[in-house]
C-alpha cells in the first residue's frame, strides 16, 4: 500500500502542472514574476527573495526555471568573497583569499566541499575564484627534516582526519579543469604524483587491489556506519568504500594523462595499469549481483555491507568505472521517493536527518550526470525536478532537505532535522547551475553541446515555444524543439554556429524506459547484539541472538537461528551478524567478535616473535590516541611496522591509531612468514595531517599551532592467524 502512495505521489509531482511561474508542493505553493530590469521576485513560505539581473540569463517558458537560474547566481555572488575564516584556524580571524566560501554557516573553504562545487561547474564561471581556492588546499611539508612533497590537504574530520577520511583525492576532480594556467598545471602534476604515491604507501590494500578510508562526504560516522562506530573508528580506517576508491581511480586516470603529456611514458604506463587493475578491483569486490547495485562500503576483511549511496553510485556510473547494463542497473536500482533520491539507502531508524532521511542537491547532480551517460530520461526529469523543488521551496540553494517532505526541519523528537543546514550553500549553488548548463542545455566539459532531455520537460521549457536559450558571457546556446516529438529523449539533430550563438535542432528519440523504482523499504533492520564465540572441537560454537545472517573473515556463512559450529581448522574466525528485513534488506553488521587469543608481545621495541608455522598473521597494536575527539582534528597517528624475519625481505605494515576514547586496537597489517623464522618488529615514524605547513594555522586543537604531533601511547602487539580470503 506504501508503495502505491508513494507511486501516486510520484506521478502527481511530476504532472500536476508544468512548473512554469508556480509550483504547489504538499499544501505550499511558490510563484516567480518577473520584474523590471530583467530581475525576479520569488514569493513562497519562506517569504519573499528579490533576485538582480545576472550576467547569464536563461530563456525559457518557465519563469520559475529562469528565476531560479538567476537565484543560483546571486547565492553565488554572496559566496564569492576577499577573505574567508574558521574558528579553528588562526583564532577566527580573517584570511586572505578571493575565493569562494563554502555557505552561509561555513566561511571557510573544505576540500570537499569546493571541489565537488567546482568540478560541478564553477570552474567554468569563475576560474580565479576556483584556482585560487583549489591552490589554499595545497601545502608542502613544515618540517624540513621529514620527506618533502605537494600534497592535498584531507580537512580535520573522523579520528583525526587522514588516513580514516582519504576522500582529498576529490581535489583533482576539480583541478583537471584548470590546466590551462601553467604555474597551477605545474602544482597539479607535482601534488598529483605526491598524493598518489602517499596514498598508495599507507592505505592501498595490495591484496584486496583497494584504498582504504570512509565514504566520501558522508562523514558522520553513525548517519552511515554501525552504531558501535561512534566509540571507535578504527573499522572505517580499515575499510573500503565505492565512492573513495572511484575518486582514486579518476586520479589515477589524470596520472597517466598528464604523464603522457609529460613525456613519461614509463609513469604514463604505470598509472594506466594501476588504474585498470582498481577498475576491476572495484567491479570484482563492491558489485552486489542480487541487488543490482555497487555497495557502499566493505569491511577491512571483505565483509559485504548490504548498503548504498547515491554519490559513489553516480561516480561509478560517469567516471566508466561502472559499464554499459551494469550501470544502468546500478542507477535503476537505486530507491526514488517523490521529492528525491536519498544520499544513502536503506536509512536508518535509530538516527537523525542528516545524512541519513536526506536529500543533497550536489549528490542529486551527480545523479543527473549519470542518467545523462545512460540515457535515462525517467531519472534525469526526477533529479532535475527535486534541484528546482528544494531552491524554490526555500528561497535558497540549501544544503540538504529530508527525503520526505524536502523540508528544511522536520519535527521528529530526538531524530528531528535536517540537524546542519545552510543557505547558499557552495556545492548545492553549484548543483543548479550544473542542471541548467549541462542537465538541460548540454554544455560539456570540451564546449560541445549534448542535450539530453527528456520529452517530459518540453512542457515546463518550451510550452507553446519555438526555442529556448542560455545566454552566458561570450556565449549562446538556443536549442530548437522538434516538430514531432515521438519518442521519448530529446537529442542533438542539426547544429549550427552563427557567430557566439549555436544552435541545436533538436530531435525525439526512443531509449529504453527505467521506471524509478518506487517500493523499495525506507528503513534498514536495526542490528543484532554481537555474537559470542567459544572454541569447541577443533572449531568454534558460535551463539546469536535469535534468526541472523552470520559472517565470518569477509565471507557469508548463512542463516543461523540461535548458534552454528564453524570449522576452521584451528584458526580463530572473527564474526559479525545482521538482522534480515523487508524484501530481505539486511541490517548493518553488529560489532565484530574475534575468537581465541593473540600472542601478546610487550617490553618496548624492537620486539621479537618465533613463528609457529609457515602462513599469514594480523598484527596491530594496542594504543590509547588522546590527542583529541573522535569527531574532529588532525592527529590520526600514523606509524610503519617494519617486520623483518630471517632470510626474507622487510614488509613494511601502515598502522593507524586515531583517536580514541580509551585503549583500543590499532588498525592491522598483514604480514607472512615461514615456521620456526625468527621476526623483530620495529616502528618508524609515518605521516598524518599535522605535518603540513598549511596546518600550523589550525589553532582548533593539537598539531596545529603548536606543532607537528603524530603519536599514541602504544602497548602490547598483537599477532593472530589470518584467515580472510583476499
Amino acid at each position: 500500500m506504501l508503495s502505491v502512495v508513494l507511486m501516486a505521489a510520484l506521478a502527481a509531482s511530476v504532472h500536476a502542472d508544468a512548473w512554469r511561474d508556480q509550483m504547489a508542493w504538499r499544501g505550499e505553493q511558490v510563484r516567480m514574476s518577473v520584474v523590471a530590469g530583467g530581475g525576479y521576485r520569488l514569493s513562497g513560505p519562506f517569504g519573499r527573495r528579490d533576485i538582480g539581473a545576472q550576467r547569464m540569463r536563461a530563456a525559457t517558458a518557465s519563469p520559475l526555471f529562469d528565476g531560479l537560474f538567476a537565484l543560483a547566481q546571486d547565492d553565488l555572488a554572496q559566496d564569492s568573497v576577499a577573505a574567508i575564516r574558521d574558528d579553528a584556524f588562526d583564532h577566527g580571524r580573517p584570511i586572505p583569499c578571493t575565493c569562494f566560501v563554502t555557505g552561509a554557516k561555513w566561511p571557510y573553504v573544505w576540500t570537499r566541499d569546493l571541489s565537488y562545487a567546482v568540478d560541478l561547474g564553477l570552474w567554468r564561471i569563475d576560474p580565479l575564484r576556483a584556482r585560487n581556492g583549489l591552490r589554499f588546499k595545497l601545502s608542502d611539508v613544515r618540517d624540513p627534516s621529514s620527506p618533502q612533497g605537494l600534497y592535498v590537504m584531507q580537512d580535520t574530520g573522523s579520528g583525526g582526519s587522514w588516513p580514516v577520511s582519504t576522500d582529498r583525492i576529490v581535489w583533482f576532480l576539480a583541478a583537471r579543469h584548470l590546466l590551462d594556467d601553467q604555474a597551477f598545471a605545474g602544482d597539479v602534476y607535482r601534488a598529483l604524483n605526491d598524493t598518489l604515491a602517499q596514498d598508495r604507501q599507507y592505505v592501498f590494500d595490495p591484496a584486496f587491489g583497494l584504498y582504504r578510508g570512509e565514504t566520501s562526504f558522508l562523514d558522520w560516522r553513525q548517519q552511515s556506519y554501525p552504531a558501535w562506530t561512534a566509540a571507535n573508528v578504527v573499522f572505517i580506517a580499515q575499510s573500503y568504500a565505492l565512492s573513495t576508491n572511484v575518486l582514486h581511480y579518476q586520479a589515477l586516470q589524470l596520472a597517466a594523462q598528464l604523464a603522457q603529456a609529460h613525456a613519461d611514458a614509463a609513469g604514463a604506463k604505470r598509472y594506466g595499469e594501476q588504474a585498470a587493475a582498481l577498475k576491476a578491483a572495484i567491479n570484482a569486490r563492491f558489485w552486489r549481483a542480487d541487488r543490482g547495485m555497487y555497495m557502499s562500503y566493505l569491511g577491512g576483511d571483505g565483509t559485504p555491507y548490504d548498503t548504498y549511496d547515491l554519490l559513489g553510485t553516480s561516480l561509478a556510473v560517469i567516471s566508466g568505472v561502472a559499464e554499459g547494463e551494469r550501470a544502468r542497473q546500478a542507477l535503476a536500482h537505486y530507491p526514488a521517493w517523490p521529492a528525491g533520491s536519498p544520499v544513502i539507502w536503506p536509512e536508518r531508524v535509530d538516527q537523525p536527518i542528516y545524512h541519513n532521511r536526506a536529500i543533497w542537491p550536489f549528490v542529486s547532480a551527480y545523479a543527473l550526470r549519470a542518467a545523462r551517460t545512460v540515457d535515462d530520461p525517467v531519472r534525469i526529469d526526477h533529479e532535475l525536478r527535486s534541484i528546482m523543488r528544494g531552491a524554490a521551496m526555500a528561497g535558497s540553494n540549501m544544503e540538504n532537505y529530508e527525503l520526505i517532505t524536502q523540508s528544511t526541519h522536520v519535527d521528529d523528537g530526538k531524530l528531528s532535522g535536517p540537524v546542519v543546514d545552510s543557505p547558499r550553500q557552495l556545492w548545492s549553488v553549484a548543483a543548479y547551475l550544473d542542471m541548467v548548463s549541462e542537465g538541460v542545455f548540454g554544455l560539456a566539459e570540451d564546449g560541445r553541446i549534448e542535450p539530453k532531455l527528456p520529452v517530459s520537460l518540453v512542457p515546463m521549457l518550451f510550452g507553446e515555444r519555438d526555442s529556448i536559450s542560455l545566454n552566458m558571457p561570450g556565449r549562446t546556446i538556443t536549442l530548437r524543439r522538434p516538430r514531432t516529438l515521438h519518442g521519448n529523449l530529446l537529442v542533438a539533430g542539426a547544429i549550427r554556429q552563427r557567430g557566439a550563438e549555436t544552435v541545436v535542432t533538436l530531435k525525439a528519440i526512443e531509449v529504453p524506459a527505467m521506471p524509478l523504482r518506487t517500493d523499495a523499504p525506507l528503513y534498514a533492520p536495526v542490528a543484532p547484539d554481537a555474537p559470542v564465540v567459544v572454541a569447541a572441537d577443533n572449531g568454534w560454537r558460535v551463539q546469536v541472538d535469535g534468526k541472523v545472517v552470520l559472517y565470518a573473515d569477509g565471507q557469508r556463512v548463512g542463516d543461523i537461528d540461535g548458534s552454528t559450529y564453524i570449522a576452521q581448522g584451528g584458526k580463530p574466525p572473527c564474526v559479525s551478524a545482521t538482522r534480515k528485513g523487508e524484501q530481505g534488506i539486511e541490517s548493518l553488521h553488529s560489532p565484530i567478535v574475534c575468537a581465541g587469543d593473540p600472542v601478546t608481545l610487550g617490553d618496548g621495541w624492537p620486539r621479537t616473535w618465533t613463528v609457529p608455522a609457515s602462513g599469514s598473521y594480523r598484527v596491530a597494536l594496542r594504543y590509547e590516541n588522546r590527542h583529541g575527539s573522535i569527531e574532529t582534528g588532525i592527529t590520526a597517528a600514523v606509524k610503519m611496522l617494519v617486520v623483518r624475519c630471517d632470510g626474507d625481505a622487510p614488509q613494511r605494515l601502515p598502522i593507524v591509531m586515531p583517536h580514541s576514547l580509551g585503549e583500543q586496537l590499532s588498525t592491522y597489517g598483514i604480514v607472512t612468514a615461514k615456521a620456526g623464522a625468527s621476526c623483530r618488529f620495529a616502528l618508524e615514524q609515518g605521516f598524518n595531517m599535522s605535518d603540513l605547513s598549511h596546518f600550523s594555522h589550525y589553532t582548533g586543537g593539537k598539531g596545529g599551532s603548536d606543532g607537528p604531533v603524530d603519536d599514541a601511547l602504544i602497548g602490547d602487539l598483537l599477532i593472530a592467524p589470518e584467515t580472510r580470503a583476499p
